[in-house]
């Protein structure tokens, strides 16, 4: 059995690279967290433990980018938007559809992962985004 992984963004990208998208759990209220915290921002307890995410959501919001930074620029246009968990908690995300015409707040979305390097000054963990489910 392996050494419990400390709640952190770097152990987040880990998991990423393992297909799994995670979360950290209070122990004491269930309260999920995403990003991950050491400290509950419900109860404030410290005592926290990994748990694993479903792979399906509802897209929220979105808006889609026309004039990107440098490292996305290469995407232009693409959305970004936030998708809720059916554990209630909200994730910030690209979304990739087949036409950005087919999206609609309340459609259903399916975690996915790259593990394709972005340029070289951002940093290299592997990435989750949502796409359409099948």
């Amino acid at each position: 059995m392996s050494a419990p992984r400390d709640p952190t963004i770097e152990e987040f990208y880990k998991y990423c690279s393992e297909k799994k998208l995670m979360g950290v759990r209070c122990v004491r209220c269930k309260h999920i967290m995403v990003p991950p915290r050491s400290i509950c921002n419900n109860c404030r307890s410290s005592r926290v433990e990994w748990t694993q995410l479903g792979s399906k959501g509802k897209l929220t919001t979105y808006t889609v980018v026309h004039m990107a930074p440098p490292q996305f620029k290469h995407m232009t246009p693409y959305a970004v938007g936030i998708v809720e968990m059916a554990e209630g908690v909200k994730l910030p995300s690209i979304i990739r559809v087949a036409r950005l015409e087919l999206l609609k707040i309340g459609m259903e979305l399916e975690a996915d992962f790259s593990t394709n390097p972005q340029e070289s000054a951002w940093p290299q963990w592997p990435r989750y985004f949502f796409k359409e489910t099948a």
